[in-house]
């Protein structure tokens, strides 16, 4: 696919069933006047895992805070499991779309590790048995429940962005948006998160510079620059096409082959 092709069309079709994500001619621009985004469409069916892509300034980071509100679009619309993001609904909103950030420290704060998962549920009302049961779920999901009662401060960096996953699990969300997952990973650290997240029943979205990760795990890959997709199609595809990575400041790593 060159750069200057028209973006392929979402690898699932319309269908029937609601979209976990429902991205529809969405615009940005900041107060001071600068574009970000310009006529973004995104449909993501439940259960996807999808990389977006993209160099620095293409505007994942803009299109991934309209998806709970933190920004609004100026032209557009946004829908997570059909509810669309808007402010009548943006508790639930932000219950439905679960971000895990780059860095573990922005989520883990409290004394234990049991306690950062309890705090988002508990924060969204939820009490007693359903909490604990939310808690361990959500530990076991990711490997971590035998440390449910040490500091999230004595954890290896892995074993923080697992634990930083589990507070977002034990939401319950609709949808997992990871950004930068495998950044500041050792290998084996990248295997067991890696692992953990191909074991998840969940809807994906996996913000990365990380090629062979989106690879690894994410069949679909959608390609941002300039604020438009331009392209959405198989990763090994997209990853293939030399030229179109080329334009768009996108590169495997240096003796990397697609097998």
């Amino acid at each position: 696919m060159s750069a200057d092709t028209e973006p392929t069309s979402s690898l699932t079709g319309a269908g029937d069933e609601t979209p976990s994500l429902d991205v529809r001619g969405l615009d940005f621009a900041y107060p001071d006047g600068t574009p970000a985004l310009h006529g973004v469409d995104l449909r993501i069916e439940p259960g996807e895992r999808v990389a977006l892509l993209g160099p620095n300034g293409a505007g994942k980071t803009t299109l991934v805070l309209q998806l709970n509100g933190i920004l609004a679009p100026t032209e557009g619309s946004v829908a997570v499991g059909g509810l669309p993001v808007a402010k009548p609904h943006l508790q639930e909103v932000r219950r439905r779309v679960g971000i895990v950030f780059q860095d573990p420290d922005d989520q883990l704060f409290m004394p234990t590790v049991r306690e950062d998962v309890a705090f988002g549920p508990a924060n969204f009302g939820v009490r007693g048995d359903e909490l604990t049961a939310r808690v361990t779920g959500a530990l076991d999901a990711v490997g971590m429940a035998e440390h449910a009662d040490r500091s999230p401060l004595h954890l290896s960096g892995g074993q923080r962005r697992r634990v930083a996953l589990a507070t977002v699990l034990s939401c319950d969300p609709e949808i997992l948006v990871l950004d930068e997952p495998s950044s500041n990973l050792d290998p084996v650290a990248r295997r067991e998160l890696a692992e953990v997240l191909l074991g998840l029943d969940r809807t994906l979205l996996m913000v990365t510079h990380d090629l062979p990760y989106a690879l690894q795990l994410c069949p679909r890959s959608v390609v941002v620059d300039g604020g438009r997709v331009v392209a959405d199609g198989p990763t090994r595809e997209l990853l293939a096409d030399t030229e179109m990575l080329r334009a768009h400041r996108l590169e495997l790593p240096f003796g990397f082959t697609l097998a």
